[in-house]
């Protein structure tokens, strides 16, 4: 016969050791890495639906927004650096910080950015565009593509964008200068992606440096559309992405 005074110390130790677990897995999470699934085709072709991304915590410092669980950012970061122009980040929406988002640093803090025919422009200097030929939209695999290497005005870093085509909204912008403390961010796949060229209630606007969750490091898999933590049927559902590095 099992004695009950045993059976509860054990109860209680696998309750001790599950909420140390947790608790580990909290500080981990909040600290130094957290793992995020892509939601939308904003970030193509570099990023597409269904990879799941590590993001660096340390990278820009702690602010509210860096809690896992959906938090108000609040004001100001603990040991807070600046992101660089060309990091690709996962922030807090500012109207809806339950909402984590993903787009790449373009407007540093004072710089003067604006779009015209698809190009952007910071601070009066061009952003180079070379044409890579035509490319496919994982998202909109029958809507003809070009990707674009875009390349920053001081020439150390680049990436490939997509771009359907002239006339697309966006494509041209008044001159937006970036207020202190925020940052104006683009998605790669230009003429699919609410970002910084529209206000909060439609795309982010400027994004407070408070709302910035952390820089998105690698792609650690991809999953197929579809597939979903909750069904573990589609768990091997995988698009054959594997630690990808990410630009």
């Amino acid at each position: 016969m099992t004695d009950p005074t045993s059976l509860l110390r054990e109860l209680f130790e696998t309750a001790r050791v599950v909420v140390a677990g947790l608790a580990l897995a909290l500080a981990w999470t909040t600290v130094a890495y957290q793992p995020f699934t892509i939601p939308s085709a904003s970030m193509e072709p570099g990023l597409i639906e269904g990879d799941y991304l590590v993001v660096s915590k340390w990278a820009y410092g702690w602010s509210g927004a860096s809690l896992p669980l959906a938090a108000r950012p609040g004001e100001g970061r603990l040991f807070g650096r600046a992101p660089s122009r060309g990091d690709v980040v996962v922030f807090r929406h500012p109207l809806r910080p339950d909402e984590p988002w993903i787009k790449r640093v373009i407007g540093l803090p004072g710089d003067r950015v604006r779009l015209r025919d698809g190009q952007v422009f910071v601070n009066g200097l061009p952003f180079a565009r070379t044409s890579l030929g035509p490319g496919r939209s994982a998202s909109q695999p029958d809507r003809p593509v070009t990707q674009i290497r875009e390349t920053a005005p001081d020439g150390t870093r680049s990436w490939i964008t997509h771009d359907f085509g002239p006339g697309a909204a966006g494509d041209d912008t008044p001159e937006m200068v970036v207020p202190e403390g925020r940052y104006l961010v683009l998605g790669d796949n230009r003429d699919n992606s609410l970002d910084g060229r529209w206000l909060a209630d439609t795309g982010v606007g400027f994004l407070p440096a408070a709302n910035l969750i952390g820089r998105a490091e690698v792609v650690v898999a991809s999953w197929k559309p579809g597939a979903s933590l909750w069904k573990p049927w589609t768990w091997f559902n995988l698009q054959g992405r594997w630690f990808m590095s990410i630009r």
